[in-house]
């Protein structure tokens, strides 16, 4: 699990000091972001985090090689022995890891002899790579890297009598292949791996559970497995009511492309997706996104941005405990009206009915502001947040 990076404050002054600030402390700081990815998670972990992220990772899947699988040596052999005219490679790693296990069973050689002279499809531009890698040439790659300009190519060109090979990626591809079926194709695939549920269910659980209370501000999702392994999960655990609600209002879903996004889309939840399906676009649109999505107001003459577990106060990163941050959510949502204790109190996690909790959480979350007077206590009423007169007409009616 990824550990939130500190950086050291800086005292704020003018405008450039500010904007060096906020350079400093990163587009994400203040914002906790959950990682699904089983493979290059240290990866996209590392670029959030250098944009000052928060990062909490849950493989929601593992990847399970199929080197040793009868099933894999069966289609390889039977590939051998009964040239396709098409081979689809669909991922990279599984492209590489099927010529690496006919490698390990003396048949390498062999394989790549008969892969020469057939017409070689590449999902994407990390499948041509693999292709090339193996000393071969693609034919042709969609540029959507969709399975779907694939499946048109085919059936454009006709398949009625020909044999083609699909290497599988991580689970079956049945609209694909009983596509291809239908126009009538013999069609073999080949099973390099699989995705399988983690065999530790707890940090899945810890990141479900950040979600659905909003812990998280964002969840990344760079496979469709991923997305449908959190689902599943969060059905057995009769928590996909409130992880769908999260998905819809407060929590981020952030996917690397269409097809990853499918899962989500098919129980209703938008998602946001980079124009370019990659991890460094991906991270970018969050970096767009997230701050995009704070609050921002205007509070006893400073600039305050309220992020997921810290605030800026004029460009400064002011950390804030959770109880603190669920108080300024319930004053920021009505900023400048009196917001009662027993409400406040309702809003802290697990406060139970001493409202003396409110005042205990209020004295922190002031001095984590750093400035007291941003918020007003209103003898016997409550508290309110002392919004700029300028301001005031503003939100007058919110």
């Amino acid at each position: 699990m990824y550990e939130q990076q500190q950086r050291p404050d800086q005292p704020t002054g003018q405008a450039a000091d500010m904007a060096g600030q906020r350079a400093e402390h990163g587009p994400l700081a203040g914002f906790t972001v959950g990682v699904t990815a089983a493979r290059r998670a240290d990866e996209l972990g590392a670029l959030l985090q250098r944009r000052g992220a928060a990062v909490l990772h849950a493989p929601a899947l593992r990847i399970v090689q199929l080197a040793d699988d009868s099933e894999l040596l069966a289609a390889t052999k039977e590939l051998i022995d009964r040239v396709p005219d098409v081979v689809v490679a669909t991922t990279a790693i599984g492209f590489r890891g099927w010529v690496e296990a006919a490698d390990g069973w003396g048949l390498g050689e062999a394989l790549l002899d008969r892969l020469r002279g057939v017409e070689l499809l590449a999902r994407g531009p990390k499948v041509k790579g693999a292709i090339r890698a193996a000393g071969l040439t693609e034919e042709w790659s969609p540029s959507s890297e969709s399975m779907a300009e694939v499946l048109d190519r085919l059936l454009e060109e006709g398949v009625d009598g020909r044999r083609i090979a699909v290497q599988l990626h991580g689970e079956p591809l049945p609209g694909f292949v009983e596509s291809l079926r239908a126009g009538g194709a013999e069609v073999v695939g080949v099973p390099v791996y699989r995705w399988m549920p983690p065999e530790d269910l707890s940090p899945v659980d810890r990141l479900l559970d950040a979600t659905v209370s909003r812990g998280v501000d964002a969840l990344t999702f760079t496979s469709a497995p991923a997305a449908a392994s959190l689902l599943s999960r969060a059905e057995e655990r009769g928590l996909l009511p409130e992880l769908l609600a999260a998905l819809h209002h407060d929590v981020l879903p952030a996917c690397v492309g269409p097809v990853t996004a499918l899962p989500l889309q098919a129980r209703g939840v938008d998602t946001v997706q980079p124009e370019r399906f990659r991890l460094g676009p991906l991270v970018q649109l969050l970096c767009q996104e997230l701050p995009g999505r704070a609050r921002s107001l205007p509070i006893a003459g400073h600039r305050v941005e309220i992020r997921g577990h810290a605030v800026l106060v004029d460009g400064d990163l002011k950390p804030v405990p959770p109880a603190g941050m669920s108080l300024l959510r319930a004053l920021s949502r009505r900023p400048g009206w009196v917001v009662a204790r027993a409400e406040l109190l309702r809003a802290l996690p697990g406060a139970g009915r001493d409202e003396h909790a409110v005042e205990t959480a209020m004295a922190r979350l002031r001095t984590a502001l750093g400035a007291p007077k941003l918020i007003q206590t209103v003898v016997k009423r409550g508290y309110r947040l002392a919004l700029d007169p300028a301001a005031d007409a503003k939100y007058a009616d919110v």
